[in-house]
């Protein structure tokens, strides 16, 4: 293998062996301060002398390296996780020359240095101790001797707490919390905190070995064409570029092995917010295992809240471009949560950075979506204005249009009257716009194109856990709820994993609140059935009632106007349920006592999400499948109650109805949730603003009680947030083949919603806990649930609630074009005559004579078998089972064999994972040897080539 110089110097530090006695060049990543301490003397021996000069040499040369490096694009960013080479453990004078360096030339500060400097607001009052926490009470509140046990307890273990009054309200007292080192890195150990300890070294990047001169010339090629104009512009976002490290889980007893440069820095705010959240979920407050947790303080109401601070205010007086950021609140609130960056790729790495890895890895994962609708929504585009411009020229449409002598049957027992066929020509033109020789091409596209937008985003979730170092990280930190510790103190059980005793949860406790648990979900479901049941029952009633409205367009739209005001009712139905939900959800999950957060979470998103879907679907399931199916014939219809008669779809088709409901509901309930995520928290912040009657007083708040006057994160994070999402893809796979413009829809609300929720996490939020996650838990699995569904509805609203497979039959088997196959419309002429029904006025008895037409396959009343099913309602019976079969047969293989070629990580990922894991082991071995080597010098113990 051919390779340059500079990788060959990049690889010899990089390729140790564990037979070398002496590590080469280990010495300029970790340094050791291993001067001799000796009692003083009259006079300095030559040992003295000697250890002063070598003293003297490596101050020298490190000096060499600082003044080198302190002015030039390294990894040294305050705001930045710290990374470059040197370790903590240099010496004095050697630290004491970097300070003389960076003072003497400050003019050659970067815009990243000169903005460090944080809001005064930001710290304890001596101005130095930076302020990590917030807990917010009242003074009124009785609960002083638990709030005074648990501050005593949080100061024990190592915290440092400041009150402070709040300005605007007197009875609102803050209490600050900052985490010194001592207690970050105690913590840090503890939760097993991966941190960062050499820099990478890139010379096994395929990218590097394998990059031949043709790509060379196309990617130079590529620099000459205009800028992506959705690309962001690094120049605006330096802080975009991440630490590039090699990282290990924190230790204490192996502190020497990290990159720490600055104490303050070398942990971020992410980061210690994270170790100081999980101090208090677990100190006590009263005597007692189970008296334990910040949660509990403020359900009781010890406390009223709990936070991390913003980072300062996120507006400016001065322009972000000349004046650079203030902080990376600001950051985001100018290249992020505006609305003029619409059509920018988002800062994942700031989002994550600031909110961290849980709440980017939501916004990556919704940015995803978005982009993989762009092709859907041209696609269901097409098809829609496929169906515009054949509207006019469709067999179907045109014989509805043109049958003036064709009388159809009433619809309704007291009030309808006989109406002309032609009278539905509106309808049919529009049932074609969604229902054209395009819709089985659109439902087989949307079900590939489901399997890909999953296939692809396991691809770009691999790369952000490996780039956001998630990859080992979900084995290494999950913890028990503070919850079910205090519920199971008494019942403990060693962990066969880490050997440790933990509480247990005895299996019989845990299905029997399994069970209780599946049947209050049945429960809920069975309620979502009986209000469906109860729209349909108004459904039968009004049409009886607008067939006879005194206005002339109600009454002759009368069933447009029976489906609209039942899918409004529905609506409002459907969102009042969804509050009891979400009250009846939280209690079940807490009933079952999940052991993790992660438990607790996937348990509750997945009883919000069955009762939500099944309230949001159960009446478009009706409609398309169920709608006019068991009407009966005329002279024999069913009833239900005996009393009212079951609805009938539209001359034209049922489709139109489904069309309709879709849409509305659609379209209402995300221009709702849009209005109650950022209508509300807008309007309670600038209420709680306008109390404060001096604007003055207001610019003077300090910022924990700015946020404190924000509205809360909602109570269970991002639930709310991906269940949203995962309904819109429900509605945009399920029934896609009836409504073809939801793609198209769901991208356009996807737009606003992406800088909706950044404006709204922004500005109109506290600043929620910075947690991690490796993916979106257990919403994956419910999206390739729903992507199953969808193929199977599809076939069925194809099969069933379309007439595709009805005009598909007549074309092939009673149409003219009889056993020549289908070539164009001529061979659906005479369809609409065959896909009607006559029947006699006469046996209605209500003094009417002549013939009727309805929409069925029944023979004549004059023949023998008259009113008894014909030949070509079996046939086309069959020819539905059929396709059915073969389209989810089709689809399914299609789905399964992209699913197995693409695979989960892309393969230079992999080994690059694989070589890093190697590297790190070795790095690690190299560097406890050489520190154990230097402290044996340092003790002046004789050195051996051997492990010492």
């Amino acid at each position: 293998m051919n390779m340059n110089k500079n990788e060959i110097e990049k690889e010899q530090p990089l390729k140790p062996s564990r037979s070398q006695t002496h590590p080469q060049n280990l010495s300029k990543h970790f340094s050791l301060n291993c001067s001799i301490q000796t009692p003083s003397s009259p006079g300095p021996s030559a040992t003295h002398k000697i250890e002063h000069g070598r003293k003297m040499n490596k101050v020298e040369s490190n000096l060499y390296k600082l003044s080198s490096s302190a002015f030039s694009d390294s990894c040294l960013d305050v705001g930045k996780d710290s990374c470059i080479e040197d370790s903590e453990h240099g010496t004095d004078e050697a630290q004491l020359i970097k300070a003389k360096v960076i003072i003497r030339k400050p003019e050659t500060m970067t815009k990243k240095e000169k903005k460090v400097a944080a809001p005064p607001s930001l710290f304890f009052k001596d101005g130095k101790k930076r302020i990590d926490y917030i807990l917010v009470y009242k003074k009124s509140s009785l609960q002083v001797e638990k709030r005074s046990t648990f501050e005593r307890n949080l100061r024990e273990e190592g915290l440092m707490l400041e009150r402070e009054q709040s300005i605007t309200n007197s009875d609102i007292m803050f209490v600050k919390i900052h985490c010194p080192w001592d207690t970050l890195c105690k913590y840090a150990e503890r939760m097993n905190i991966r941190m960062p300890f050499r820099k990478k070294c890139y010379y096994t990047d395929w990218k590097n070995r394998t990059l031949n001169s043709l790509f060379r010339k196309t990617i130079q090629l590529r620099s000459w064409l205009p800028k992506n104009p959705m690309q962001l512009d690094k120049e605006a976002l330096p802080d975009l570029e991440e630490t590039d490290c090699y990282t290990a889980p924190f230790s204490r007893a192996r502190m020497h092995h990290f990159t720490i440069t600055n104490k303050d820095t070398f942990f971020n705010n992410s980061t210690r917010s994270r170790i100081v959240h999980h101090v208090l979920q677990r100190t006590k407050y009263e005597d007692g295992k189970t008296k334990m947790g910040i949660n509990k303080l403020l359900n009781n109401g010890t406390y009223e809240a709990s936070f991390p601070p913003h980072e300062g205010s996120y507006q400016s007086r001065h322009p972000i471009k000349t004046h650079g950021a203030k902080n990376h609140r600001h950051l985001l609130y100018k290249r992020w949560a505006c609305w003029g960056m619409w059509y920018k790729y988002q800062p994942l790495d700031l989002i994550r950075r600031y909110f961290g890895e849980k709440i980017g890895l939501y916004f990556a994962w919704l940015g995803w979506y978005t982009g993989m609708l762009i092709p859907a929504a041209f696609v269901g585009l097409f098809v829609f204005l496929y169906g515009v411009f054949t509207m006019h020229s469709s067999q179907v449409s045109k014989e509805i249009c043109q049958a003036t002598e064709i009388l159809m049957c009433p619809m309704c027992e007291r009030n309808c009257m006989l109406q002309k066929l032609n009278e539905s020509c509106i309808y049919a033109k529009v049932t074609h716009l969604f229902d054209n020789g395009g819709t089985v091409f659109f439902a087989i596209f949307m079900a590939i194109w489901a399997t890909v937008f999953l296939e692809f985003w396991k691809r770009r979730r691999a790369v952000l856990t490996y780039d956001w170092d998630l990859i080992d990280w979900e084995e290494e930190e999950e913890n028990v709820r503070p919850q079910f510790e205090r519920k199971y103190a008494q019942v403990e059980r060693v962990n066969p994993i880490t050997g440790k005793p933990e509480p247990y949860q005895p299996f019989m406790d845990k299905l029997l609140r399994l069970m209780i648990s599946i049947l209050g979900i049945f429960l809920m479901i069975s309620l979502v059935l009986t209000t469906v049941f109860a729209v349909v029952v108004y459904r039968l009633v009004a049409m009886e009632h607008f067939a006879s409205f005194k206005w002339y367009f109600v009454k002759k739209y009368w069933q447009f106007a029976t489906s609209g005001t039942g899918v409004c009712i529905n609506f409002v139905i459907i969102m009042f349920l969804n509050v009891v939900y979400e009250k009846v959800a939280y209690f079940l999950t807490n009933l079952e006592q999940p052991r993790t957060e992660l438990e607790w979470e996937n348990s509750y998103a997945l009883k919000m999400f069955l009762f939500q879907f099944v309230n949001l679907n159960s009446s478009i399931f009706y409609i398309a499948f169920f709608l006019g199916r068991f009407s009966g014939r005329p002279g024999k219809y069913n009833k239900l109650f005996d009393r009212w008669r079951l609805e009938e779809c539209h001359p034209s088709g049922c489709l139109i109805d489904l069309c309709l409901q879709m849409s509305v509901i659609m379209v209402l309930k995300q221009t709702w949730n849009n209005f109650m995520e950022l209508g509300y928290p807008l309007f309670h912040n600038w209420w709680t603003q306008h109390k404060i009657k001096r604007n003055e007083q207001v610019m003077k708040l300090p910022q924990w009680e700015k946020d404190w006057n924000l509205q809360p994160m909602n109570l269970h994070g991002l639930i709310d947030e991906y269940l949203e999402m995962v309904l819109q893809f429900g509605f945009v796979t399920i029934f896609v083949a009836a409504f073809p413009l939801a793609p198209l829809l769901a991208l356009m609300n996807n737009i606003i919603e992406i800088r909706l929720d950044a404006y709204k996490f922004v500005t109109q939020w506290r600043r929620p806990l910075p947690a991690r996650a490796t993916n979106i838990g257990i919403w994956y699995g419910i999206l390739e649930g729903i992507g199953v569904l969808a193929v199977i509805t599809n076939a069925f609203v194809i099969a069933i609630t379309s007439d595709y497979i009805p005009r598909f039959v007549y074309a092939f088997r009673y149409g003219p074009c009889k056993g020549q196959g289908y070539s164009q419309e001529r061979c659906l002429k005479g369809y609409v005559n065959s896909s009607l029904s006559v029947f006699d006025l006469s046996e209605l008895g209500t003094g009417q004579s002549g013939y009727c037409r309805y929409r069925d396959y029944r023979a004549p009343p004059w023949s023998n078998n008259s009113y008894e099913l014909t030949l070509q309602f079996w046939h086309v019976l069959a020819a539905r089972l059929a396709f059915i079969i073969v389209f989810e047969h089709l689809v399914f293989g299609i789905k399964s064999f992209i699913a197995y070629l693409i695979p989960d990580m892309p393969k230079d990922l992999s080994d690059r994972v694989r070589r890093e894991k190697y590297l790190v082991q070795e790095m690690m071995y190299d560097a406890e040897l050489e520190h154990l080597q230097k402290q044996r010098k340092c003790q002046g113990k004789q050195y051996h080539q051997e492990w010492p």
